[in-house]
């Protein structure tokens, strides 16, 4: 069967998922940092997985989990991300127009 790289986070069960499949891993523990990194790069990811499934449930919920501990990590609680969106939707506005920028001209 052979090695596969990876290297990239996992959720913390997927050690006993590999081992009942009679797959070895080898695991490191991340620093607070590395942690903090990581989780922005499974963002990037998981967010890629919802874009190709066509906004599927299960990838919807895979980002929200990714978020949910990227606020713990960076100490934002709902409250406080939810401020910070109440006051983008005030400056900005949401996407209820479903508007699409083609060009701008200056």
């Amino acid at each position: 069967m052979g090695e596969k790289t990876y290297n990239k986070l996992v959720r913390d069960k997927i050690p006993e998922v590999l081992t009942e499949h009679g797959v070895l891993g080898d695991f490191e523990e991340l620093t607070d940092e590395q942690f903090r990194l990581a989780l922005l790069d499974k963002l990037v990811e998981e967010a890629k997985e919802l874009r190709e499934s066509d906004g599927d449930l299960g990838e919807r919920a895979d980002v929200a989990e990714v978020l949910k501990s990227l606020d713990e990590v960076c100490g934002f609680t709902p409250e406080k991300v939810e401020d910070a969106r109440n006051e983008k939707l005030s400056d900005r506005g949401g996407f209820d127009k479903k508007l699409y920028l083609k060009t701008t001209t200056e």
